[in-house]
């Protein structure tokens, strides 16, 4: 393993004592794989009511490949199958105190072997142990009789119950859904889900991003996602893995190339957004942050009654008066639909010149905030506009982690303050630490 003093105390702990060393006599899910260093590491897991219970591994590879085996199993244990598969290098590392450079590979091999390992257990489905009751047909989600997803709906068949329960499945997984709509084009609304979903990640929080943008999805250009594609089980299709706490989900990941278009009516697009609700393994999340396109048509309307409880509409506009005429018919249209409204955000608000720092109001200002006392809805800030928030989009790279000490990156720190203190999850954060915190 090489020289002790180059190595953390946890780490040679892990490799002189490694845990969960050796092979399960029974498991659900297992996986072998070799190394670029030409290290093998196979691992074993037994899995019930869908989180890891055991973990054993072994290797052929030296001290640092035990390090990392020993510790990747001990994160492994008491997740559920969606936490475990998100475990990366980083986090390997991070767990050990680090390790020198020539020695990271094993972190890589590590991690991957573990998600290689759930995603046979995926593949293989969810069997549960032989010594207990096989479940009843009727869904399981939780205790809740009154849950409308136990009671089959007149003229219901058997495949479209099922189906609806999967979805309710899923969805029940996640706390909070934010769907970002805008009555017109134009307003950045795209730029503020992708950041917004950046900065929750960025929290703590474990985050989806779904883009149902289905003609013009932007979502995988903004995030340097384009070259992406997506796994497929037996149980579903995994999302985009962007960090270990986002996972990203467009039709972008599906097109051929970046010029094929989406030519499709209502009812395929209907079908669409409900399969990336439907058969996505999300996992459990805190936040589902949607990217829906402008308007109040199919997608916006699909999503709103596809999602389920737990639902808001973040409402994003830009200061002159022909995009709040239009976002004040989105707050109408939320609601119609009985959706509540988290509140509006007013976008491109003001530019401040980077030489003599004065402020210039190019598209009016005061807007939204106008519009949030007219309808009775919460004004949650204004985001001006940054030179560095295009170019940051172009390159694939999200804006609130490369530019934290700009007014902007402020802003949707202050968003997100703004979002977790609503949902009592933190304490807003004071203004020094909103700009130093995504």
């Amino acid at each position: 393993m090489g020289s002790d003093f180059e190595y953390a105390a946890v780490a040679l702990d892990h490799a002189r004592q490694p845990r969960n060393l050796g092979p399960l006599d029974s498991c659900n899910g297992h996986a072998r794989i070799t190394g670029s260093c030409g290290d093998t590491m196979e691992l074993w897991l037994q899995i019930r009511d869908d989180r890891v219970c055991r973990v054993g591994f072994i290797t052929d590879g030296c001290g640092s490949s035990l390090a990392c085996g020993s510790i990747t199993t001990e994160l492994a244990t008491g997740r559920t199958v969606e936490e475990a598969y998100v475990i990366e290098q980083k986090d390997v590392l991070d767990a050990l105190g680090g390790l020198p450079e020539e020695s990271r590979h094993c972190a890589v091999l590590a991690a991957e072997t573990l998600r290689a390992a759930c995603e046979d257990f995926i593949k293989k489905g969810r069997p549960l142990p032989e010594n207990e009751p096989t479940p009843p047909e009727s869904c399981d989600i939780c205790d809740t009789t009154s849950c409308s997803a136990k009671q089959r709906q007149q003229e219901e068949s058997d495949k479209e119950f099922a189906e609806r329960q999967q979805l309710e499945r899923r969805m029940c997984r996640i706390r909070h859904k934010i769907l970002v709509l805008s009555g017109k084009g134009g307003v950045g609304k795209s730029t503020v889900a992708a950041n917004l979903a950046v900065s929750l990640a960025e929290a703590g929080k474990k985050v989806g991003l779904l883009d149902i943008d289905i003609h013009g999805p932007s979502i995988p250009r903004l995030l340097g996602l384009e070259r992406q594609q997506i796994g497929t089980t037996e149980q579903g299709m995994l999302p985009v893995r962007m960090t270990q706490n986002l996972s990203v989900m467009s039709i972008g990941f599906m097109l051929g190339n970046r010029s094929t278009p989406v030519i499709w009516r209502g009812p395929r697009k209907y079908g669409a957004i409900r399969q990336f609700l439907k058969d996505v393994l999300w996992g459990s999340l805190d936040y589902l942050v949607v990217d829906s396109p402008p308007g109040t048509g199919d997608e916006p309307l699909s999503i709103a009654q596809l999602v389920g409880t737990g639902a808001q509409a973040l409402i994003v506009t830009t200061p002159q008066d022909l995009a709040i005429a239009d976002v004040r018919r989105c707050v109408s249209f939320c609601r119609s639909l009985s959706l509540p409204v988290l509140g509006i955000v007013e976008n491109m608000s003001g530019y401040v010149c980077p030489q003599c720092g004065r402020k210039t109001d190019l598209f009016k200002a005061g807007g939204g905030k106008a519009l949030a006392d007219e309808t009775g809805v919460p004004f949650l800030g204004v985001i001006p506009i940054e030179p560095d928030i295009v170019t940051s989009g172009d390159g694939g790279r999200p804006f609130a982690q490369e530019h934290t000490h700009t007014a902007a990156a402020a802003a949707f720190a202050d968003l997100v303050s703004a979002i977790l203190g609503g949902h009592n999850e933190t304490t807003p954060l004071s203004k020094h630490e909103r700009r130093t915190s995504v």
